[in-house]
């Protein structure tokens, strides 16, 4: 196909415009079907200009002129031939469809436009598939509609069940990992610890504690606005007086509280005319009556007795899950050493705040109610009854809100049980005695004394500890070895980091247990061990796991 040229421009725009150089093989046909003027080759580079005369074969052009495109060619709105140019002031074609389908040009008198191209009138049949399709589609629309309106009725319903959850059940706002967990980062041996928040509300009172000490032994009347200063700053925390509440609630016996005014307080924010809470501490309880100071032997009873009233009410929600589990338990309070290992004692319900004497209250007339009751002598008595209906009526409808709400009840923790299809298959029976068996160490785990502990931690330390003992012997080669050459080796090679008197006290509880194997000899001042290798060291961990069983039930 023969690419055209940009000179060929010139050529269809004058006709009797003559190109510099012509080549026979690389001619370009005009698109509107001219005749290309033959032209002369010169001697000169020179471009030869056209004549100004015009032909007499083709008219004159005229100022401006229209393209010409093939398309147009069978629209009968421009019965000119494509030879013939275009009228300047010929209407253009009013359809626009025609316009964007014809922009196809022929650029060679061989490449015209094909009849599926060019324009065709649209029959009755293809008006009525369109017509057909149009109500098919409305019809498909309004099905979307109805399904859409039914799948937002389900969404919504949805929405109004989940909403009604959160009512029965408010979520609490989860409180940090150090809170949550306080209880099991403690150090030492397990006991019965306080949650966090306890914790702090002791903290509190020993700080209180303090201050009013001292402000109450300097005869200076103790406020609240003070105290609360002071434990700031000791603490670094917020105190409030709902603090104070729930300290009035764990021990009642520790302060009388009273709204005073009148008292000096050589403050600009708070007038001497002001009602303030006023704190005195009860010194009767302690000393029997005689006391009229604070003193540290009185701090401290005063301390353990608020610790002991906190310890109480822990082991009232310890009771409650206790009572709650399958099988239940029940421990005497006296033999309770520690929790119960499923027991969260972290989230323990917050202590409820007692309540303290408010300021009397002044008589203002700060809202219209008051205002009309004191001027109801005024008013007829049509107003007077009207005013008085209104009042009762909106004391009908704020009544129901209004109402005190009761407190929560501190739903017992459950132990998570086990899902039934892990548990299928499984006789009852034997269910039932892996869950007493669970419930008799768990109860034994509880009521451990301190020196049972202490010494159930150095048996699980013993099968170790006899392996080690017997490689020293086979390392030394002798018979017998001193009780310090022992315990220093042992504890080179053994993983817990003892000290000397507890390496000895371990060598002396496996005598005590293995006499057959160790046994030792007291020569002078100095303590001999002597060990029989030839025992079988497995049968010697056996009988040391059997005793750590039976005594750790």
């Amino acid at each position: 196909m023969a690419q055209s040229r940009v000179t060929d421009f010139y050529a269809r725009r004058r006709p009797g415009l003559t190109a510099p150089r012509a080549k026979s093989a690389c001619l370009t046909p005009s698109p509107s079907g001219l005749v290309t003027p033959q032209f002369t080759r010169s001697s000169s580079r020179k471009r030869a200009r056209p004549s100004t005369e015009p032909r007499n074969d083709q008219p004159s052009p005229p100022a401006r002129r229209r393209l010409r495109l093939p398309g147009l060619d069978s629209c009968p709105s421009s019965p000119a031939g494509p030879s013939s140019p275009a009228d300047p002031g010929s209407p253009v074609s009013p359809s626009p469809v025609k316009k964007i389908k014809s922009t196809t040009v022929s650029e060679g008198p061989g490449l015209s436009a094909t009849p599926q191209q060019r324009d065709k009138v649209p029959s009755k049949d293809s008006i009525s598939e369109l017509q057909s399709c149009l109500r098919r589609a409305r019809k498909l629309g309004a099905q979307a509609r109805a399904l859409k309106a039914r799948v937002q009725e389900n969404v919504v319903e949805s929405c109004t069940s989940d909403a009604k959850v959160p009512t029965e059940q408010p979520c609490v706002e989860k409180v940090p990992a150090y809170q949550r967990f306080h209880a099991l980062a403690q150090p030492g041996p397990p006991g019965l610890v306080l949650p966090y928040k306890y914790q702090v509300l002791a903290e509190m009172f020993r700080s209180m504690d303090t201050i009013v000490s001292m402000l109450h032994n300097r005869s200076e009347t103790v406020t609240f606005a003070k105290v609360k200063q002071g434990v700031q700053d000791m603490m670094r925390k917020r105190f409030e007086e709902r603090n104070v509440g729930q300290i009035k609630t764990v021990y009642p016996t520790s302060y009388c509280f009273r709204q005073e005014r009148n008292v000096p307080t050589f403050k600009d924010s708070i007038k001497r005319s002001d009602y303030q809470l006023t704190i005195e501490p009860l010194l009767d309880q302690e000393s029997g009556g005689g006391a009229t100071q604070l003193t540290a032997t009185c701090l401290l009873q005063r301390r353990q007795v608020f610790r002991q009233n906190l310890v109480e009410r822990v082991k009232e929600h310890h009771k409650a899950f206790l009572a709650s589990l399958n099988p239940p338990m029940a421990v005497p309070e006296d033999q309770l050493t520690r929790w119960h290992p499923r027991f969260n004692v972290d989230e323990v319900p917050d202590i409820e705040p007692a309540e303290l004497p408010q300021p009397p209250v002044m008589e203002k007339l700060s809202t219209a109610q008051e205002v009309l009751a004191r001027a109801r002598s005024l008013m007829s008595p049509k107003m007077e009854k009207a005013l008085s209906n209104l009042v009762l009526r909106s004391a009908e409808s704020s009544s129901p809100g209004s109402s005190n709400p009761a407190l929560p009840a501190t739903p017992p923790a459950t132990p998570p049980a086990a899902s039934p299809s892990a548990l299928k298959g499984v006789s009852q029976a034997l269910l039932e005695r892996i869950r007493a068996k669970e419930v008799q160490k768990q109860l034994a785990q509880m009521t451990r004394c301190p020196e049972q502990e202490l010494r159930l931690q150095r048996l699980e330390r013993l099968p170790e500890l006899a392996r080690v003992l017997r490689g020293v012997f086979v390392s030394e080669r002798k018979p017998a070895l001193t009780m310090e050459v022992v315990c220093e080796r042992m504890m080179d090679s053994c993983r817990a980091a003892l000290s000397p008197g507890e390496m000895e006290k371990h060598v002396l509880l496996l005598s005590e247990l293995l006499p057959d194997w160790l046994s030792l000899h007291r020569i002078r001042t100095d303590t001999y061990i002597k060990l029989d290798k030839a025992a079988d060291l497995a049968g010697l961990t056996a009988r040391l796991a059997h005793r750590i069983h039976t005594e750790g039930l």
